[in-house]
């Protein structure tokens, strides 16, 4: 093989793999169990699953979990936090709005630093980033000292007002490169989230310092791996931007890789929703850990400015994306009484019981199995050999618990995910103003295109897509992203102050920085572009709302502010139900991101269906009862066919479920649209 453009995406059970041959131009797929303890050990694995040799990859692409996985498994480094005196508290202190107001239980989320490791240095700046007191330099020597003593592994610095003048911080680099060496896991605040808002700052610099020995370590281990096997080009990573760096820029910024995983079957959406001509759809990715929601809103992925993790605030540009535990390995078990689904997963070892790796419980996998949903012979490719009388067991001892039958504890594990799965849908749609009844609903990951049309059905949504190689949607959507850098500035005016010609100016200077961080991405002078945002709010308000600049937006136009404020409005009226035609409108901060391209692989559709094509049938249980359904390969589906369920649609990386009363049909794409009969 030559020229193989290769993208990996890991999940909680399986690492999945997608080869586009720029030869033949075809894409092949691979799937390889994650390895937990070693997760690098795997991806190496599911390489060498599908490329015969590794100087053959023309192009990396991978989303890791590494860092998020330190996080939510507080896992990390122990972290010194150098604050400014005086305000050494501001970490702790946070925020102080109960997020579950009526939890009786209620506390804030555990720090990452405790008190006693933050140190307190002299140095001030007032609110416009002019120096009142030099920094202490005595003190950052005394915390580097501190740190060499105590076995730290990491340092965040965050100063008052260091996003208006990073003076301090930045010498504070200087000292501590002066005295530890420049191994030293460092973040500054500034450049990791360069916002107001000094609570969020410091949280975005703690994370960073903590999750950065793992995220920088693994990185550089598989790099190094793929380089001694063979490989001669960079290894790339996706952000939680999706957008996608090197390896090596990802390890001096490793926060931005936090939601890499995820983020790909996003990006893959707004391929797809470009190819398909549907700017509007929900995506929903279900592995066999977790329950991923996002939506693609005219053809753009959602991207918010903060992400939550932990209930820890960072500030960055991340695609936002619902998730809740709800996977084809999420434990079916008894509450009160009431059948619960979740969040505990029985992941990648033991797994479910059908896996005979010694599971017990049943899980929705289990469930699925015992109805008749999959094939066991062809699940994961023939790669996991299933074990129909271990499902069998489990679910039907845990029916006896709840005094019920095998098949009704089975579909009542489904219906319980399902509903669970459906307010994931809700909360990131509905309650932002987005009626679902209004987009298509698309399927993927190993399980959501076996519960995708029950979602859909409890939804009102009238559509279902099941894309090609569903199971590996995420991975094939890394192979659609570019290069991106995301570049913020402060910038506080009222629009009645806003000089026309200044803005101008410092969008410019924003757009010159990032368009000269791509020079150490590779990127062709001629494929790289540049958007703008500005965010803004009511005077008064507290909180803003990221206003993209579109092409004729030229700021030193007179009709600039009118503009901006008008389509501010629509966004206020959108997201919170009113807006205020006319308030004084107040600009935040600027935003530019600058975009790479470097190529990606040409659209693959399927040849026109000239015949029927081979089936068989067998039955499947819907609504407690067994019916006679359609068995189909879908390698055996070309463009053009078409047919009823119910019926189950097979392939390696997933199995499509098609109750009664709903139709299939295959675009040119390959992909499967599944619409109710009217």
């Amino acid at each position: 093989m030559g020229g193989a453009r290769v993208s990996m995406d890991i999940g909680g059970t399986f690492t999945d793999v997608v080869v586009y041959d720029e030869t033949d131009r075809r894409h092949r797929i691979g799937k390889y169990p994650t390895t937990p303890a070693d997760l690098a050990a795997g991806v190496l694995e599911a390489v060498a699953s599908v490329v015969d040799q590794p100087a053959d990859i023309s192009f990396l692409v991978h989303g890791t979990t590494q860092g998020l996985n330190s996080l939510l498994q507080r896992r990390g480094v122990r972290v010194l936090l150098l604050a400014s005196a005086g305000a050494r508290d501001v970490y702790h202190i946070a925020r102080g709005p109960r997020t579950r107001m009526y939890d009786l239980h209620f506390s804030k989320p555990r720090p990452l630093v405790p008190r006693r490791d933050v140190a307190g240095i002299d140095g001030r700046l007032d609110a416009s980033g002019a120096e009142l007191e030099p920094l202490d330099e005595r003190a950052v020597r005394t915390a580097a000292a501190r740190y060499r003593d105590e076995g730290f592994g990491g340092i965040a610095v965050a100063y008052l007002f260091s996003h208006l003048n990073p003076v301090h911080e930045l010498r504070t680099r200087e000292i501590l490169l002066e005295e530890l060496g420049t191994e030293v896991t460092l973040s500054l605040s500034h450049e990791t989230a360069n916002e107001w808002r000094e609570y969020e700052r410091t949280s975005s610099a703690v994370v960073e310092s903590y999750i950065g020995p793992a995220v920088r370590g693994y990185l550089a281990r598989l790099g190094d791996e793929l380089a001694r096997r063979g490989m001669t080009v960079p290894l790339h990573v996706m952000q939680s931007s999706g957008g996608m760096i090197t390896a090596e820029s990802a390890r001096r910024r490793p926060l931005q890789t936090l939601l890499s995983g995820p983020v790909g079957g996003t990006m893959g959406g707004v391929a797809l929703a470009a190819a398909m001509g549907r700017p509007n759809l929900i995506y929903v990715d279900m592995g066999g850990t977790s329950f991923d929601v996002s939506v693609v809103v005219d053809g753009k992925p959602d991207v918010a400015p903060e992400v939550r993790l932990d209930g820890l605030p960072m500030l960055m540009s991340a695609v936002n994306i619902h998730t809740v535990g709800a996977g084809g390995g999420s434990v079916a078990w008894v509450e009160a009484g009431g059948l619960r689904v979740g969040p505990r997963s029985a992941g990648a070892r033991p797994g479910p019981a059908c896996y005979g790796n010694g599971g017990e419980q049943a899980t929705v996998t289990d469930a699925n199995l015992v109805l008749g949903r999959i094939e066991p012979e062809s699940f994961a490719g023939g790669r996991v050999a299933l074990h129909p009388e271990a499902a069998l067991s489990a679910v039907t001892g845990f029916g006896r618990a709840l005094g019920m039958d095998t098949l009704s504890a089975a579909e009542g594990i489904c219906a319980v995910a399902n509903a669970k799965m459906a307010q994931a849908i809700r909360t990131i749609t509905v309650a932002r103003g987005i009626e679902p009844r209004d987009f298509g609903l698309v399927a993927f990951g190993g399980a959501g295109p076996m519960h995708a049309v029950f979602l859909a059905r409890e939804l009102g949504i009238r559509e279902v897509v099941v894309p090609r190689f569903p199971g590996a949607f995420s991975a094939w959507g890394m192979l659609q992203t570019e290069i991106r850098r995301d570049l913020t500035e402060p910038y506080y005016r009222l629009d009645a102050d806003v000089d026309g010609a200044e803005l101008a100016d410092r969008l410019a200077g924003l757009a010159e920085q990032g368009l000269r961080a791509l020079d150490g991405e590779g990127v062709p002078e001629a494929a790289r572009r540049v958007e703008h945002a500005v965010d803004l709010r009511y005077a008064a308000q507290e909180y803003a709302l990221t206003v993209p600049l579109e092409g004729a937006d030229e700021p030193a136009r007179p009709a600039f502010l009118q503009a901006v404020a008008a389509r501010f409005g629509k966004l206020h009226e959108q997201r919170h139900g009113h807006a205020n035609p006319g308030a004084p409108v107040e600009f935040v901060a600027l935003r530019t991101t600058v975009y790479g391209d470097l190529g990606k692989p040409a659209a693959e559709r399927l040849a026109r269906a000239e015949g029927d094509f081979p089936r068989r049938g067998r039955p499947v249980v819907f609504d407690g009862e067994a019916v006679e359904s359609l068995i189909v390969d879908r390698a055996d589906l070309l463009a053009g066919h078409a047919f009823q369920g119910p019926a189950l649609v097979l392939e390696p990386t997933a199995t499509t479920v098609v109750p009664p009363g709903y139709a299939v049909r295959v675009d040119d794409l390959g992909s499967l649209v599944i619409e109710e009969e009217r």
